[in-house]
């Protein structure tokens, strides 16, 4: 299955980054992509009140664009995140990320669980002001794709966002739960960017032994948004870098993902068959077995 990240650098004007966006998408379905993963808040960026007045439903603007898209190029595409209008009673967002596929409908909608509430030396950013926290572990069969041929492992995408790659249960929670692939949409902060994202990527492909698509924002966002790292990348199970754009610019990572290399390598270096989930009960999770 060939999968493509997109790098993308967000501006607040929705119109615009649709059009950098599906210039993208468009270049990545041509070279033969049938997935394809956008970044985090690709379609607005900003500070909380620009998030606000740019807050979509499901079935608003940015969504009805990607479910058009994924149906004229028969792909899966993961919008990366949008600010989605508010399903709470303190009025906060939701970070979501939402899969479309290839007939254009929802397969799965997942919202942000880890919120980017730090204090840097030079900055701080506290999202969770203007998101809530979502609460739901998505993983999806995805319905077409190469991963399946030959008897190998089916591919089974699993949604994350940006903040989440320092969470390693989640993505275990996801593995366990039949993930061979997982997306994560990203603005990964220029300032941790350097020493953690590749690090961080690599390291949640090797311990789940999954693919990961890493699709960041790069450069200077608008003002209320931290400048973001870019680096997006394809990293294997076994932590190759399959592709990557090391170019802080706009622009389209591809790579094909063998189900070989995925097998084997479960096969070789059987960590997920050699846990011991007797001696994890101190962690939150039992009904999975940790």
């Amino acid at each position: 299955m060939r999968v493509a990240a997109i790098q993308t650098t967000a501006v607040e004007e929705l119109g615009a980054n649709l059009d950098a966006a599906q210039t993208l998408v468009e270049e990545a379905a041509a070279a033969g992509a049938t997935l394809v993963v956008l970044p985090e808040y690709f379609s607005v960026a900003g500070t909380p009140e620009v998030l606000r007045a740019g807050a979509e439903h499901l079935d608003g603007p940015t969504v009805t664009w990607a479910s058009s898209l994924a149906t004229r190029l028969g792909i899966h595409l993961v919008a990366g995140s949008i600010p989605e209008r508010s399903r709470t009673e303190d009025g906060r967002l939701s970070n979501t990320s939402v899969l479309l596929g290839p007939d254009g409908r929802i397969m799965a909608v997942y919202r942000k669980i880890h919120l980017f509430d730090v204090a840097l030396r030079d900055m701080s950013f506290r999202e969770s002001d203007t998101i809530a926290a979502g609460h739901e572990v998505v993983v999806v069969p995805l319905d077409a794709g190469g991963l399946g041929d030959e008897g190998n492992v089916a591919p089974v995408l699993g949604l994350s966002l940006c903040y989440d790659i320092r969470f390693p249960e989640l993505y275990r929670i996801m593995t366990l739960d039949g993930a061979t692939v997982i997306s994560v949409p990203a603005a990964f902060t220029s300032t941790t960017g350097p020493a953690h994202w590749e690090l961080l990527l690599r390291a949640r492909a090797v311990e789940d032994q999954v693919f990961v698509i890493g699709a960041g924002q790069v450069g200077t966002l608008p003002k209320g948004m931290p400048a973001c790292h870019g680096h997006s990348m394809i990293v294997d199970p076994w932590g190759t870098i399959l592709a990557e754009r090391t170019d802080p610019s706009p622009g389209v990572v591809i790579a094909d993902l063998d189900p070989a290399v995925l097998t084997d390598t479960r096969n070789r270096l059987p960590v997920l068959v050699n846990r011991q989930p007797d001696a994890y009960r101190g962690l939150h999770g039992n009904n999975r077995g940790f």
